[in-house]
Order: C-alpha cells, then structure tokens, then sequence
C-alpha cells in the first residue's frame, strides 16, 4: 500500500478524520474485531451478562432474609425459625458468592483479552499506513475502552435491566412509583453527555498541538540549544497544554454534574418508592420482604447506571479512537484500490527510462507545479546527469521513477512499460534510490549494508566486502571497537553524514540493480573520498542504467550525457562537451575557474546511437535563465589514497528520529510569540547590506560592538522580574505576559532549593546517575512502579497556592460525601423498621422518606464538588508535572539523548499518554479511596456502639477480603507494567518503519519490518494473554468475598436476635451500614487495574520530573561575554560520551580569530563539526582546554555565549510553523531582529524570498511537519536565513552549500566575503574547494589535530601537502 513520503493533504485528511471521530458510532469500538474475535467476544459477553444476574440474585436474596426479620420483630414466628430462614438463604449467599467470583473471573478475563485481540489487530491493520505519530496512544485508548471499562459497562448494564426486570415482577406498582423519575433523569443525563464530545476533540486535538512541539523540539534539540529556544519551547508546550486542560475541564465538570445528579435521582427513590410501599403493606398488597426486594432491585438498577457513569469518558475516547483508526484505515485500502494497480513483472529489466511529458504537483502544494511537461529519456547501460538550481524537480524525478507519487499528467515508462502497471515489489527490486538524506536503521553496520538484498538474512561477511570497498568504508570500520557489529543508533545518529551517505553507498552496491538513482549521494563527502566513490561508481555500473542528480558539476565527465532543469522545465540537455560550447550556458568554458581538470583531457566515448536527442539538442529557451541555473564547481579529481576517518556522531548532522505526530498549527501575528525571557541579542550598530536593519536603528561602526543582553538565570516561571538582566524596555511587557502565561502553568510552587518533586523513591542514587548524562546505567531501565501513596505525596508541593486550597475543598466535600453514607444507612434502617410498626406506619414511613432526601441532595452536591475540584486539581498536577518535565528534558546535557532511553519518539510518548492517565489517581481515585476510608471508619464506630459482636464478626472477613485485594492489586500491577512496556516497545518499532519509510520502500523491506513489528505485537499480545489470566483469578476471588462476608453477617445476626441479645431495629441497623458500607468499598476494586496502569505511567513521567536541572557542564560558567574573542583549544582531546572508544579529537591545538573567515577542512569523520560543537558548548572537551577571550568555555555563561554565535547544520531542522516563524525561530515577538523587513530580508539574501512570496500565505505559510514540503536546498536556505537574521558575531556554516546549486551556493560564498568585511566571523567546515577559496584562512583537520594551516592558494601550492591531498592534487 501506498502512503505519500509527505503526508499530502494532510489537512483535509486530518478534518476528514475529527469529523469522523466528533460523529463516531458505539460500534466504531468495535471496527477491528474479526471472526476469530468473536469467541472470546462472546465469551465476554456471556459471562458479562450472567455476572449480571449475580445482582439482581443477590437484591431477592436480601429481601428474603430482611422479611425474616421484619416477620421476627412482629412476633410472626420465634427465634429456632429465624435461624433455620435465614441459614437457608445464607447457604444461598454462599453459592451465589461461590458462583459470582467464577463469572466475574471469566468475564474479566475474556474482556481483557478481547481488549488485547483489539489493540493487535488495529496495530497489525493500520501499520502499513499509519504515518501519524500519536497512532499508539490512540491505540491505548481503543484498548482500554474495550477491556475493562466496556466489560464493565456491559455488566452494569444487565444488572441494571434484570434488577428492574426483578423489582417489576415483585412489585411492579411500587416499581413504577419508584422510578418515575427515570425519564427526566435521562433527558438531564442526555444533554450533559452531547456536551462532552466537543471537549472530548478540542482536548485531543490540543494534545496533538502539544505533542508535535516536543516531538520537533526534541528530535531538534541540537538546534534548540544553539539558537537558546528551550524557554521557547516550554512555553509553546505549555501553551498547548494549557488550552487542553480547559477542554478537559469542561469535560470534568459536565461528568462531575452527572455524578452528582444520579446520586440525587438515587437516593430521592425513598420519598416515593417507601411512602407507597409502607402503604401497600398497611393495605395488606404486598409483604415487606416484597417491598424491600423490589425496592432494593430498583435501587441496585440506579447504582448500576451510577457506576457507568465515571467510565463514560473512556468509553467516549475510546469511541473516537476507533473512529479515528477506521477512518485511517478505510482511506487506506481506498488508496490500495487506486495506486496499487500494477501486476506486471517482466522476466528482465534492460534499464531504459523514458519520462514523457510528465507534469506533476505534490499534492500539499496543487497549485505549484514541480515538474511541467517534462521529457527525459534515459537509455540503458549509460550514466545520465540531472542537474539544476534548488526546488527545479531534480529530487521530484527519482521519487516519481520510484512511485512514491503518481505524475498528474504524462507518463513514465520503464523498458517500454508505464510505471503504473509494474508491480511495485518487482519495480523497487529493480530500482535503487540513495537519497542526500540517508536514513539507518537502529542495527549494525552489518545488518544495514545488508538490507541491501531481499534475503538479507543469508548474506556471508565475505559478500558485503566488495560494498565496503567501493564505498571506502572499510577505515571507520576498522575504527570501531566492535567493526561491522557496531550498532549505529536511532537512524544512523552515530555516525557523521559522510559515513551514513557511504554506508546507503554500500548498502546500494550490494543491491545491484538496474538502475541506480543517486540523488546527492555524495554531498557530504571530502572531495578525495567523493572522487575515489565516483570512480568507483563508474566501474561497478559501466554497462547499467545509471542516473546522478547533483549540483557538483566537476562529478560530469566530457562523454556523459546530462539534463538542465530550471522550475521544472529542461532546459538544457546534451554530452558534457557539447553543453561546454554553448557560450550561456552553464557549463560554457570562459565561466571555469583557472584549475586543470583531469577529466576534461580524457577522449570522450560518444554512444550516439544510443540516444534518441542529437547531442547538440537543446531546448529553445532564454540564454539568460539558462546560464543562472548553475555554476561551474570544480571538476573531478585524480585518485588518493583515503584519509583514515573515525566514527563519530556530530551535532549538525543527526540521525533524524521520525515520528509522526497529529495536528498543525501557524502563528500569529507575523511570527511566533517568544518565551517569557527569551533570551535577545540586540546589536546596537547595523550592518544594513547584510542583516537589513532599519536606517533608524544603525549607528557607527565604532559602536558595533556595544550589544544589550536579555538572559534570565532561570526558567520564566521559576525566576523573578527582578533576576534578569538588563532587559530592554521594548520587550518588557511581553515578558511579562509570557512570564504569567508560563507561571500559570508550570509548577512554580516546586520547592525552590531542591527544584525536584519530593519523591525520594523515584530517585535512587544510581538512577540520578543514569539520568544526568554523565554515565548510562541499564539496571535502571527496569523500574520498580512507585506505590499509589508515594505518587500521591507529590500532589501538594506541586500545586500552586491557588490550586491547594481547591485540593482541600475537593477531600472535605469527599469527607462530607463518606460521612453521608453512614448516615444515608442509620435513615435507611429507621425506614426498615417502620415495616413492624404497630401504629402511624405511613406518618413514620414519610419523616423518614424525607430524611433520606435531604441526606441525598446533601450527598449529590458533595460528590459534584468532590469530583469537579479533585479532577481540576488533578489537571493542574499533571500539567506542572508535563512542563517540569519538559522543561527538565530540554535542560539536559546533549550526551543524555544519545541513549537509546531517552529516544524522542520514547520521551514524547510519555509526555503525550502518561499525563492523561496519571491525572486519574488524584482525579477519579484518591477521592473513591479516601471516601471508602473514611466511610469504613465512621461505619465501624457507629456499629461497634451499636451491635458490637456483630459488627466484630463482620471484621473477622477482613484479613481474607485485605489479602485478596492487596494480591490482586500487586498481580494487576506487575502484569500492566509489562505490559505497558510491551506495548512501547511495539510502538519504537512502528517509528522506526515510519520514520524511515522512503527508505524501508526504496529497499522494499516492508515485510522485513512488517515481520518484526508482527514479532512485537505478538509480544505484547502474549504478555497481554498472561495479564488477563492472573489478574482475572484474584479480580473474581475479590468480588466473592463480599458475598461471602455478607453470608456470614446475615447468619450471626439471626443468632444474635433469636437469644435477644440485642434489638432487631439495632441489628437490621447494623445490616445497613456494613451492607452500604462494604458494597461502597467493593466498588473501589473495580478501579484497580486502572490505578495501576496510571502508577506505571505516572512512574514514568515522574522520573522526567526529577531530572537534574542545571548541573549540567552547560551551567557552570557565569561569565557574559559582550563580544567575542580569540577562541582557543590547548590540547584538547574529546571523546563522545555514546562511543567511550575511539577519540574524535586528540591533542588538538587551534586557535580562531573571531573577525575572520576560516575554513575547516579535513576527510569525511576528522572532526571537523565537532569542533564547532565544542564552541558552542553543545558537549565539554573530555581533556584539555578550550578557551574564549582567554576564559574557560566551563566559565562563560553558554545562552549568552551562543546569542553572539549562529549555526547552519549540514542537516537543517525545519519546524512545524510558519516560514517567518523558522526564520525567527525562538526571537521575541517585538524584537527589532523578528521584525517583517529583517526576516524579509533574510530571505533575500539566501535567495529565498520570491519562492516565498509565491507559496498561497507567503511568509505564513506553514512549513516542516504538517506543512508545506521543501527540497534539500530550500530547507538549507531557510537555516541560513535563521542564522543571519539574528547579525551574529560568528558565523558557523557547517556544510551549510551541500545541498544548494551552484548560483546560490555562490552567493553563500558572496554573503561569506561580506560578513567578513564587515566584521563578522565565519566559521566554515566545508569539503568545497570554492568555499575554502573564498575563505581568509584553512585550517586542515586530519586524525583529530591540525594537519596543516593558511591561505588556501598557498596550502595548493604546498608540495605533500594535506589538502591538496585532499583535493586531488597531490
């Protein structure tokens, strides 16, 4: 099946899909069950229904043993016969119990596993297609709801409905009298619930919001850190967060009304329902035993539909879960049915490539045309060329020839046959794409060359060896303690970009198909080692289809035939040599720089006959726009031999950990709002010609470095107005605005000295150690579940002042709600003996009917009140906990994301799901629990005072029904940790498909992942089985119990009134308030499983809490620079913390002067971005020192640092947000910096304004995850905008033209010699020859040191030297 890299139309898809979600049916619940689901589904069923029944059995059971003793007390028969009654019925009790814990066992069970079966099949069905990241929540939600919860529902239900059937049967005059005011309940109950929806999807779709901010900011957090966002971030988060909480307490308060409203329609039964049955038994009708059974049926059937209430909400997402999944699925297989067409499979593919009058419009962007009527004919067996500026459809070509899209018209054929009538498997085995952007799996170097072949899983060591060859890989290899063995980390993030783009290079090699497609294969490469894998390339594939799509004009050789692209049009095309006589175009002579180029004496092999354009041909278009589309680079090299490189992993070139993630958003006004304290650079002098600063705001140039910082010491919500420093008056008020938007949300009441949550036994010593960054420690992967009360103890230091005082509210009305059980059962009891009154029965009968509605409208408020503060305070927990958390992440050193823990998919999920289920243990549990506490004790008192041996023997159950619940408590706990982490780990397997799809389909490994993820689903399945299992024999044994203790009251309360020991009106008193009481406690068990699948969760979120916060090495320096200096490494030797073997820089001594040009050269993993990093603090050397303005970088305040530096990474980070909103990413709103004309300008000096303004919203329009899509050069153009518009004091261009073409890479170089003029440092690493020339100075880099420094046309000259090594030369 097909899914667009892009995500196109991800919008109407989205809209498609919440107005499905907002009108799902109940039976979207069930949208995955399949025929063999059906038998443990009617298993469920059954069971459900039988258990039932166990109610409504157990209300006539009561009847009958209370109209024994209704009878005994009018003397209607003695004492051995009240023994003999009411021994019979306790028989009864006992097998009802007996048969009560083996229904509820089955039906617990069967109901879990049905849940189970439902969470493996919308996982196995959606995992070919589901591209959005938060799939595994919604997921969760789809599961839980059709577990425990729905089973729940199911029983409750038919206990409702055989209750009601049995109070009709007895009594059905009383039965009506009694419910009659069912229906208007109903309607009331209605209108509550149609409110709820909509809350229900503004929630989800906030935490969607909330979720793609920290899902860009942590895959991003190299670039957060540079550019100094994390307060930027946090805030956004909390922003989203916020706005989430206010949807979900619109939810909690409608809930909470309709809590409160049952209990009122409850309990105010007993006005009718006992004032018409007194009457009846006065008439002589009825007896009391039939008064009281149906009255009791009636009253079961209310609390029965009570207890469906509280599980509505999970029910109602999990509704909109499967609503949402189904809808996915079914534009799924529609989009199977439509592109998944093709069955050809020709016997051989000879490899010629026709691609006829193709137009094509990626579908986020219909109305811009990538590619416009555009012909190309590639023959088999020959190397073709396609080259043109950025965004001119060079990359469109390979992903249409690979059929990730389809043309919108024309067609592309392949040995005569369209593409659309291939079958896929057959034409992505005979296709090969390597793309710029190279994609590794989380294997071994090993595993992933080997991925190179369907049956990757028979390849020998010895095949891959001929790969490792003609990629050169055969020096980091050799490097790595563990050689081919080594793993390379979440999408390859260990290794540098030149030596993932030669792993995907051998990768390619191994396949051998052909056709071969690179599309910038070698952009990351020093030029010996890009020389060396060109030639390479021609050798393996002389005599196959081979097409390269570069900007590198210099891989062309004078006999290969290359294509011209401008704005989707070819506009050039012909050999090499030919193209070179055309005096305006891009490869005309005059145009080369003055280098000997060894390729262009060689005699040119001239197949003629093997085209179908004459060599000359070239398309009548303007001169003019031809010779702009390109310029001339270098031209190939002479052989080397390669440099030794070592494997390390950079900051500028991560490995990308793709997650997908709902919801888009853009911001206005024309950028983002910055964080409360954000920290600002304002350069007091502007330099109008680069940085485009209004004509107002300059000032001489001997003032230029005069700078005003704005840098609070810490976080907005944690700091006073008064710890910054120096803020500019411009942006004080919106500081301060941001500042109380953050402090109402984050957990500014955390205890100032220790800033951590006071939960000691979330923190074990060597956990701090495992999480600090300094040191991995895996035993601490296995986390024990905090217990309920140390989860619990957190809730109060983390409110705010104005929440704690909601807290207190919430436990005294659950105090008053506890209290009026009791109370409710000492009214009810007085009601029970009305029934052997032998005057004024019906008098008595309503001064009692009355008290009880008056305890009921006292209870109703309290348990609204109760549920509606408990549930915001519960909100407000989690939501300081979230921004703490996410606050805390951020803070953390850069060593700590490379484990495979603290992945950004992992932490995502944790602050995405975990919240939304840890907020229910103070929301909906502590409240149940701290009731049934208090209830149980005023309960015990009152009857002790009473019928105290009666009330001893009911305390002797205790220790059995004590044991039962504390196992099953501790089984339900362990199993739903397992399985929690079951189900995350099918969840990283899905990401890792999914975040790597273009390459899991470019090497058709579909059923290579498919199978594994199978493999963890299975797992999880599995695990699932056994948690059903336990969990279901001690949820069945907890139930009985209660019957089995209210058996043995019964009985020792017959012989307490048969030797008159006590009263019968004080016995049938004690009856009622152990009977409410117990069946009140017993409905605390039913929340058990949940309370431990949100401890496990709230584990989780709560060790992200805990985090340190600033012990870092990126918070030990105080000192601000107001400029920058000489910059300074003495020795210094660094080691990444993930790769404790094998240092990337080994003694090196450097020194840059800050107002120049330097260009930092070296081989492919010489470390060349790790010196950048190591300035800007990214990482502490591991020896040596490192100075700036002759102070240790450990000394210098590093935001304030990295305020006067800006980066481009070889790997830009786009964020989910408008264009204007990347440009000035993390500025504040009123910045001068994030002004309309500087971040217009901005654009127009990296060439990107006009495609900007030509996009539907301009500078709005949304770009990254969600958005509009950009091709490599764009994406790069638009971090170099990001970096000039902040008028840094330095300049780092870390491979930052790899990906542009030859006009815009050389206005970089123009914009390069100006900042430099103008006294702006550039720090510029860089593999490019004309990049080094337009530097002041070279510095080579070879195994960690400096191989040799000067001026680049010296360093030529240099016999023997390293960069004319380098450079081929030599």
């Amino acid at each position: 099946m097909e899914v667009d890299i892009e995500e196109p139309n991800r919008h109407n898809r989205r809209e498609s899909e919440t107005s499905q979600a907002s009108n799902a049916r109940w039976r979207s619940l069930f949208a995955f069950t399949s025929r063999s689901h059906l038998l443990p589904l009617c298993l469920a069923l059954t069971l459900s229904v039988a258990s039932g029944a166990v109610a409504p059995v157990l209300s006539y059971l009561l009847g009958k043993v209370f109209d024994c003793f209704t009878s005994f007390g009018g003397g209607k028969y003695g004492g051995p016969e009240l023994i003999r009654r009411v021994s019979k019925y306790a028989i009864g009790l006992t097998g009802l119990g007996a048969a009560s814990g083996l229904l509820h066992t089955g039906y617990f069970g069967f109901w879990l596993v049905f849940g189970e079966l439902q969470a493996k099949s919308a996982r196995d069905s959606l995992y070919a297609g589901m591209l959005e990241k938060d799939m595994e929540w919604q997921i969760r939600e789809l599961q839980m709801a059709t577990s425990q919860p729905l089973g729940y529902v199911l029983q409750s239900t038919v206990t409702a409905l055989a209750a009601l059937g049995l109070a009709m049967y007895v009594a059905w005059d009383l039965t009506l009298i009694t419910i009659a005011t069912i229906p208007f309940a109903a309607i009331v109950l209605g209108r509550l619930s149609a409110r709820m929806q909509p809350s229900i999807d503004g929630q989800a779709e906030a935490l969607s919001t909330a979720s793609k901010f920290a899902n860009n900011a942590l895959q991003a957090i190299d670039t957060v850190k540079c550019f100094n966002g994390q307060d930027f971030e946090t805030w956004q988060y909390a922003k989203a967060i916020r706005k989430a909480a206010a949807k979900y307490l619109s939810q909690a308060m409608a809930n909470s009304l309709q809590i409160g409203f049952t209990r009122f329609v409850t309990q105010s039964m007993f006005v009718q329902g006992f004032w018409y049955g007194s009457h009846l038994v006065i008439k002589g009708k009825k007896d009391p035993g039939q008064i009281l059974t149906a009255f009791w049926s009636c009253l079961m059937a209310l609390q029965a539909v009570e207890q469906i209430l509280p599980q509505m909400i999970v029910l109602e997402k999990g509704r909109a879960a499967g609503a949402t999944l189904a809808a996915i699925l079914t534009q799924m297989v529609r989009r199977r049915r439509v592109i998944m067409t093709g069955s050809l499979k020709p016997m051989f593919c000879e490899g010629d490539i026709e691609v006829r009058d193709v137009s094509f419009c990626y579908p986020s962007r219909p109305d811009q045309l990538v590619l416009k009527n555009a012909s190309f004919f590639f023959p088999a067996g020959e190397i073709s060329f396609v080259i043109g500026k950025s965004g001119s459809g060079k990359s469109t070509l390979g992903n249409l020839l690979m059929r990730f899209y389809e043309p919108a018209s024309g067609e592309v054929l392949i040995d005569g046959n369209a593409v659309q009538t291939l079958d896929i498997g057959w034409l992505r085995n005979n296709v090969t794409l390597v793309q710029q952007r190279n994609f590794l799996f989380n294997e071994t170097i090993f595993k992933n060359i080997a991925f190179g072949r369907r049956d990757w899983d028979q390849v020998r060591r010895e095949q891959v060896k001929q790969s490792i060859d003609a990629a050169y890989l055969q020096d980091t290899i050799n490097d790595l303690p563990n050689g081919l063995d080594t793993l390379v980390g979440p999408g390859g993030n260990s290794m540098s970009g030149g030596q993932r783009q030669r792993v995907a290079i051998a990768r390619a090699r191994l396949r051998d198909t052909p056709i071969l497609i690179l599309d910038e294969a070698t952009s990351a490469l020093d030029h010996i080692s890009k020389d060396l894998i060109m030639d390479a390339i021609r050798e393996w594939r002389h005599g196959k289809t081979t097409i390269i799509i570069t900007h590198d004009l210099s891989q062309i050789e004078e006999n290969e035939y290359a294509y011209i692209l401008d704005q989707g049009t070819v506009v050039q095309e012909g050999y090499r040599y030919a193209l070179e006589k055309n005096p305006a175009g891009p490869l005309a002579a005059p145009r080369r720089p003055s280098i000997n180029f060894p390729h262009s004496k060689r005699l040119p092999r001239l197949p003629e006959e093997s085209r179908k354009r004459s060599v000359a041909t070239t398309n009548s278009l303007s001169r003019g726009s031809i010779a702009s589309v390109c310029s001339n680079d270098s031209l190939d090299i002479q052989y080397q031999p390669r440099p030794q490189s070592v494997f390390i992993p950079t900051i500028f070139s991560p490995g990308a950990e793709m997650a997908r993630n709902k919801g888009s958003s853009h911001f206005e006004p024309f950028v983002s709002p910055a964080a409360a304290g954000a920290f600002t650079m304002h350069r007091m002098s502007g330099v109008p010609s680069i940085f485009g600063r209004p004509a107002s705001a300059s000032v001489p140039a001997s003032k230029r470095s005069d700078l005003m910082l704005d840098w609070p010491r810490s976080p907005p919500w944690k700091q006073k107005m008064q710890d910054l420093s120096l803020v500019n008056e411009l942006h004080q008020s919106k500081y301060n605005a941001g500042r109380k938007v953050v402090e109402r949300c984050a957990a500014r009441s955390l205890k100032r000295q220790s800033n951590t949550i006071p939960l000691k036994t979330m923190k074990p010593p060597a956990e701090d150690r495992s999480d600090d960054g300094h040191g991995p420690n895996e035993a601490t992967n296995k986390r024990s579940v905090a217990s309920i009360k140390k989860i619990l103890l957190t809730v109060w230091p983390t409110l705010t002042w104005r929440h704690r005082p909601l807290l207190l509210g919430g436990f005294f009305f659950a105090g008053i709600h506890a209290a009026a059980t009791p109370i409710f059962s000492w009214v009810f009891s007085k009601l029970l003996a009305t029934f052997f009154l032998p005057e004024n029965r019906s008098q008595e009968a309503l001064k009692w009917s009355l008290s009880v509605l008056g305890v009921g409208s006292g209870d109703a408020i309290a348990v609204y009140f109760m549920h509606y503060l408990l549930e915001a305070c519960g909100q407000a927990w989690v939501d300081s906990l979230r921004i703490e958390a996410m606050k805390r992440i951020i803070d953390q050193p850069r060593a700590w994301f490379d484990r495979d823990k603290n992945g950004a998919s992992k932490l995502t999920e944790c602050l995405d799901r975990n919240p939304e289920e840890m907020r229910n243990l103070l929301g909906r549990f502590a409240g149940f629990m701290f009731v049934v506490v208090v209830m149980l004790l005023v309960a015990l008192t009152w009857s002790l005072v009473v019928c105290w041996k009666l009330t001893l023997v009911g305390l002797a159950s205790a220790p059995f029904i004590y044991v039962v619940t504390r196992s099953y408590q501790a089984v339900s706990a362990k199993w739903e940790n397992t399985s929690n982490q079951a189900g995350t780990a099918a969840a990283s397997v899905f990401t890792e498909t999914f975040g790597t799809i273009g390459t899991v389909r470019a090497l058709t490994l579909e059923a290579y992942l498919h199978s594994k993820y199978l493999r963890s689903t299975e797992t999880a399945f599995r695990v699932g089985l056994r948690r059903s299992v336990y969990s279901s024999i001690f949820y069945g044994l907890s139930d009985s119990g209660i019957i089995f203790a209210t058996a043995l009251i019964f009985y020792y309360g017959a012989v307490l009134a048969a030797s008159k020991a006590f009263s019968t009106q004080n016995i049938i008193q004690v009856f009622s308030i152990l009977l409410f009481s117990i069946a009140n406690a017993n409905a605390i068990l039913s929340f058990i499983p949940q309370i431990n699948s949100s401890c496990a969760t709230a584990t989780q979120l709560l060790r992200l809490a805990n985090l340190p916060h600033k012990s870092s090495h990126e918070h030990t320096g105080h000192v601000r620079l107001p400029t920058l200096e000489m910059i300074t490494f003495r020795d210094v030797s660094f080691t990444y913390p993930s790769r404790p073997l094998g240092p990337v820089l080994n003694g090196l001594d450097l020194t840059l002067a800050p107002h120049t040009s330097i260009a930092l050269v070296g081989a492919s993993g010489s470390g060349k971005s790790t010196v950048a990093s190591l300035i800007l603090g990214i990482y502490p050397p591991t020896s040596g020192a490192l100075t700036i303005a002759s102070l240790p970088i450990s000394e210098l305040h590093l935001p304030s640092l990295r305020s006067l530096i800006a980066v481009v990474p070889q790997t830009p980070q786009i964020f989910a947000t408008s264009v204007a909103g990347n440009i000035a990413y993390a500025l504040p709103e009123r910045s001068t910096l994030a002004s309309r004309e500087a971040i217009e300008h901005a654009a127009k000096v990296v060439g990107m304004h006009d495609f900007v303004t030509s996009l539907p919203r301009g500078y709005q329009t949304l770009i990254g995850e969600g958005g509009t899509g950009l091709s490599g050069g764009q994406a790069q153009r638009i971090a170099i905008a990001r970096a000039i518009v902040r008028q840094p004091l330095l300049l780092v261009l870390d491979e930052a033209t790899s990906a542009l073409d030859g006009e815009n890479a050389r206005g970089i170089r123009e914009l390069v010699k100006r900042l430099t003029s103008e006294g702006v440092g550039v720090l510029m690493v860089t593999h490019d020859r004309d990049m080094m020339a337009a530097c002041e100075d070279v510095v080579v880099l070879k195994d960690g040191r400096v191989a040799e420094r000067g001026h680049f046309d010296d360093l030529r000259r240099r016999q023997g030297g390293e960069l004319r090594r380098l450079l081929g030369e030599a």
